[in-house]
């Protein structure tokens, strides 16, 4: 934790480096705050820093309903969708739609089907189904180039359901069978 000089005069700048490394617990009010919040500043007498929102919490303090501090950057709320967008990318990178559907994976994420494909239209630029299968070609891919695993076996390790549907993606990307990217790297 910073000193208690350096959090004063960052908190009179309202210096925005400082946004979420420290909170301002005011006694006389029985509010904590973020150093970029708006309000008069209160006494200096009057304050104390803690490290988190957390810890101004368990202190008894309430958040500021002007500079929302249990939003500071860094935690989830701050992030916003972004959060949920990257729990589902993680999901996608386990083999959540592997096997399962997008309607399973928003469940999971506590949200509707129509609001997922929505939130990865707005931040990703693609539909989770789009995401999954570019995974699984990338893992492919990397399988081809790193191992001598048969076709069927890197088919499955990469998460496609069929040999087929694997040749089938891998062909409509890279405009070639799998095997003949094989047979090129061992000539």
């Amino acid at each position: 934790m910073l000193d208690f000089d350096t959090c004063n005069a960052a908190r009179l700048r309202r210096d925005p480096a400082y946004d979420g490394v420290f909170f301002i617990a005011v006694r006389t009010t029985g509010i904590y705050c973020r150093p970029v919040c708006p309000v008069k500043p209160p006494l200096t007498r009057n304050v104390s820093f803690l490290p988190s929102a957390a810890a101004a919490e368990r202190a008894g303090y309430r958040p500021c309903l002007r500079c929302r501090p249990e939003t500071a950057p860094f935690c989830a709320a701050w992030n916003g969708t972004r959060t949920t967008v990257d729990r589902a990318l993680r999901l996608i990178d386990e083999g959540a739609l592997d096997g399962g559907t997008v309607t399973a994976l928003s469940e999971r994420l506590g949200i509707g089907a129509r609001h997922l494909a929505r939130l990865f239209s707005e931040q990703v630029g693609a539909s989770p189904l789009q995401v999954a299968q570019t995974r699984r070609l990338q893992r492919a891919k990397r399988l081809l180039d790193e191992t001598t695993l048969p076709m069927a076996e890197i088919a499955q390790r990469a998460g496609f359901g069929s040999l087929r549907s694997f040749n089938a993606a891998f062909s409509r990307l890279y405009g070639r069978a799998p095997s003949t990217l094989r047979r090129r790297r061992a000539a």
